[in-house]
């Protein structure tokens, strides 16, 4: 391993808890973090704890009535008059529902994609990697999405004002990164490329092809809604593609991603049905751009992905293995049967509802998809717009 990834982490970070039952849960942290150690991938010497964000930090991005509320509702007992103001602010009991804690849980998680950003774009290391933040959804005055404050975009800000830099935001996770691009959707020195199942069909339901920015910053809004059942082919292609001219075009000082890993067919929340093939590739697609175009500063975060034991544990350890140039990457090139980690099997299978893989990636001797060429050109459709302005 080289000296040039930081890990970001906290136990405490897994408090983020929305409800019992609720598909979002931080505990999903857990047995990723446990893989790498069973592989002795991330020493205490890569380790870096976070800091709660300040409330400064959060009101670059965050409206203060907004940041009110969220700590009014933050106490074991809301008073009755912020209850009744709940849902103006985002808090659905089903989808985001408020939680004793939450402001002070959510300001760590943002703290730590801050810290990420600083410890790259001070040159203390080329990589970070976060994944307790990348909660993409969260609005100016709104929760949304499962999402509170939205990490990604105060550290997108913090890095764009207190280091002057160019960030390139790219969002992988399933769902449109809707609550980053309408931060930045009118500010030129912020490039949002978002690959994402079609909001015709899925929440957040934005995302199109046709948003682009506004004013002076239109054409830095890049989307690529892909078709429901995409599968690893033609994922990977419009990604490749309209990532390779959206670095060259807008060249960044920071690439900032969001890894969120539910477009896996197992994933239970969306349509999308690609296998472990793209979690291996996408991360070695962003690092080679951060070397080519942003000197190596690249700051990865998590996201969205609810199949806890199957899917999350694997992709994140492939994205860290990937940012801190693990042997183990190499290896799978050449042998995609690798196996996980026997005591990594033996302790969580156990506690899984479901049968653990044993294998890092996936046997993709799948049936293949009714409609795959209709999808493939569809999607290949969508991609020409999406790199309509970048020639």
């Amino acid at each position: 391993m080289t000296k040039s990834s930081l890990f970001i982490y906290s136990e405490q970070e897994t408090g983020y808890r929305l409800q019992q039952g609720h598909p979002f849960n931080q505990e999903r942290l857990l047995p990723a973090i446990d893989l790498l150690r069973k592989l002795g991938a991330v020493p205490e010497s890569v380790v870096r704890a976070p800091a709660m964000a300040s409330e400064e930090k959060l009101l670059a991005i965050h409206s203060a009535d907004y940041i009110e509320a969220v700590k009014a509702l933050s106490i074991d007992n809301p008073e009755e008059l912020w209850r009744s103001r709940a849902d103006k602010y985002g808090f659905d009991m089903e989808d985001t529902p408020y939680f004793a804690g939450m402001h002070e849980v959510t300001s760590l998680l943002v703290g730590g994609s801050i810290r990420a950003v600083d410890e790259v774009m001070s040159g203390q290391t080329e990589h970070a990697t976060h994944l307790g933040g990348g909660l993409h959804h969260a609005l100016r005055n709104k929760a949304a999405g499962f999402c509170i404050y939205n990490d990604a975009s105060v550290a997108i800000e913090h890095a764009r004002k207190h280091y002057g830099a160019r960030v390139l935001y790219i969002d992988t996770d399933v769902h449109h990164g809707d609550g980053v691009q309408w931060s930045f959707y009118s500010e030129p020195d912020v490039c949002t490329l978002s690959i994402h199942e079609t909001g015709k069909y899925l929440f957040p339901g934005t995302g199109a092809v046709n948003e682009r920015g506004e004013g002076t910053a239109f054409g830095t809004c890049i989307n690529i809604p892909v078709e429901p059942y995409t599968e690893d082919a033609s994922w990977l292609e419009c990604f490749e593609e309209v990532l390779n001219k959206v670095a060259a075009h807008f060249k960044p000082d920071l690439i900032v991603s969001q890894h969120g890993c539910d477009a896996h067919a197992y994933d239970p929340l969306s349509h999308v049905h690609c296998s472990m093939d793209i979690y291996l590739a996408m991360p070695q697609l962003i690092h080679r751009i951060a070397h080519q175009y942003s000197g190596g500063r690249w700051v990865a975060l998590g996201g969205g992905g609810y199949d806890f034991w199957r899917v999350v544990p694997r992709a994140w350890s492939l994205l860290w293995l990937e940012m801190s140039d693990n042997p183990l990457i190499a290896q799978l090139e050449q042998n995609r049967a690798l196996k996980l980690p026997t005591a990594w099997l033996e302790q969580w299978q156990p506690q899984s509802p479901v049968e653990l893989p044993t294998t890092w990636l996936d046997n993709t001797d799948w049936t293949p998809m009714p409609r795959r060429q209709e999808i493939t050109t569809k999607n290949r459709q969508t991609t020409e717009v999406a790199i309509l302005y970048l020639t």
